[in-house]
């Protein structure tokens, strides 16, 4: 069992470039940059290694170095490979991106170790095998993070927003150790593992849940303690895609992890599927009226969190996991590429025409998109799939009918039309191959999604409903566009309905008392 430690030497690694940064962090850092960069990769290949170990001789859960259930601990199983190999990833590509990007700063080798340090704590959250660990690791990202957030600490904007992160940590930590305590309490001990497979229902675990969900919403900016991570974009570009590529999913990653013990608190999923419906929509729509790339992006980052929120809630945690790494590596990518889009845009002084579809183009798209995905369904197979499997489904083809009605569009051209039929029926094929593929690789890590009761009979249709209404605006837009309405309406949601505005007030109330 040896081979359990070996993820040990990815924070290792981090954590040894960290303080060798400490020694040098002015914007001469010499060989500083280049050390972390080989340390990350050097995590990666032993993430890879672990991996390999992991398919030919199973999970498990290393011995605890430490004392009394309070130590280090390594759990391998699918969850954690997959996301250590996916941490490790993207720090490597970010960390090799600040190399250039960072070149001749001030603090140069300051930024760099507390990348390192971030890092390092993430990846000991994700292959914690007991609870205090976990703990630790998780309080140690946010107080990391906070250090890059105010890498410029004299701009006011960064100030605001890393106080305003510091705030909804610290309550997601209060949340988290309310876990911990009522979970070791329940099951006397400390081991993750342990508590999974021996948590039964009772007060103590459903409250322990609920403290998991407050945790993990808090953690993934949902509504409303949202505005945070929309006013993070003080921080240098590499913060930003470290930011919304690996430490925003912290939150889906503890839900994922305590699956089975989510499932004891069937009210509390029903509230993870309503948050998360109404935060995914809510960021959809705000983030399309944003004029700034990187703000856009943060819309687009709570959107997507909400919706593997919901995920979550409607117990589909495999593809939680899989939406966790498909969105890590497009917003990597989107914000380690954001200033070459913005000089895209800018090139384009003249758009092309835009097809604008009808309404009878937008209820054609619709019907052929779910015939589509009725068609793909009927051949690959919808017996093996949960109901719940099948009407996430029908969510994903609501965007691609939205795209398909751009196609149908009278003034469309046929290999616009053409294309976006492939699209359609890529998407679909896609979805069931992806859901196939990661319920394979996480069977007997994730407990299968039980049948749905009556309230998760209702949330479905209330998701579909809202969803479907949401995408057949956004397909007709052009056609409701010059409505007065639209002008006010535009407006309330590029402040995103003031909820952020809310809690500024809110917050400097609370500041003025507690300086009073």
């Amino acid at each position: 069992m040896a081979y359990l430690h070996l993820p040990f030497l990815i924070p290792l690694l981090l954590l040894l470039a960290a303080l060798f940064a400490v020694r040098r962090p002015g914007k001469r850092p010499g060989i500083v940059p280049g050390l972390a960069e080989a340390a990350a990769f050097g995590g990666l290949l032993a993430a890879v290694a672990a991996t390999l170990l992991l398919t030919v001789k199973g999970p498990g859960t290393s011995g605890m170095v430490g004392l009394i259930g309070i130590g280090l601990s390594v759990r391998l199983d699918a969850v954690s490979a997959v996301m250590m190999v996916l941490v490790s990833f993207i720090g490597w590509v970010v960390l090799r991106y600040s190399r250039t990007y960072m070149d001749g700063e001030a603090r140069q080798g300051a930024f760099t170790g507390w990348m390192c340090a971030t890092l390092a704590a993430v990846l000991l959250l994700v292959m914690s095998g007991n609870l205090v660990q976990l703990f630790v690791a998780w309080t140690i990202t946010s107080l990391s993070l906070n250090r890059l957030l105010l890498f410029y600490p004299e701009r006011a904007t960064a100030q605001r927003a890393a106080r305003k992160k510091a705030l909804v940590a610290r309550l997601s930590e209060v949340s988290l150790a309310g876990a911990v305590i009522l979970l070791a309490a329940e099951t006397g001990t400390t081991d993750i593992q342990t508590i999974l497979s021996t948590a039964g229902p009772g007060w103590m675990t459903m409250l322990a849940a609920l403290l998991l969900g407050a945790a993990a919403l808090m953690a993934s900016a949902q509504f409303p303690v949202h505005g945070w991570l929309t006013e993070v974009m003080e921080a240098p570009t590499p913060v930003s895609a470290l930011l919304h590529a690996g430490v925003i999913n912290a939150g889906g990653f503890l839900l994922i992890r305590f699956a089975d013990v989510m499932l004891l608190a069937q009210g509390v999923m029903a509230f993870l599927v309503m948050l998360g419906g109404f935060t995914a929509l809510f960021g959809g729509l705000v983030m399309l009226t944003q004029p700034a790339v990187k703000t856009s992006l943060a819309w687009s980052t709570i959107a997507q969190m909400a919706f593997m929120i919901m995920q979550c809630g409607l117990a589909l945690f495999p593809l939680a996991l899989l939406h966790i790494v498909a969105h890590s590596l497009y917003k990597a990518h989107a914000f380690l590429s954001s200033g070459e889009a913005v000089r895209n845009v800018a090139a384009i002084r003249r758009p092309g025409p835009i097809a604008v579809p009808s309404a009878r183009n937008v209820l054609q798209s619709f019907t052929i998109a779910i015939l589509i995905y009725g068609l793909v369904g009927a051949v690959l197979g919808f017996e093996d799939k949960s109901v719940q499997a099948i009407a996430l489904g029908v969510i994903l083809i609501f965007g691609v009918a939205y795209l398909l009605a751009q196609g149908f569009a009278d003034a469309a051209p046929r290999m616009l039309t053409q294309r976006t039929v492939i699209y359609a029926l890529l998407a679909s094929v896609s979805y069931f191959a992806l859901q196939l593929t990661a319920q394979a690789l996480t069977a007997g890590s994730l407990p299968p999604t039980p049948g749905p009761g009556p309230l998760e009979w209702a949330l479905i249709l209330l998701a579909l409903a809202s969803f479907g209404l949401v995408a057949v605006a956004q397909a007709t837009f052009p056609l409701w566009a010059t409505h007065p309405a639209s002008a006010g309406l535009r407006v309330h949601l590029t402040n995103g309905l003031y909820a952020n505005a809310l809690f500024d007030k809110l917050l400097d109330g609370w500041s003025q008392r507690s300086d009073a």
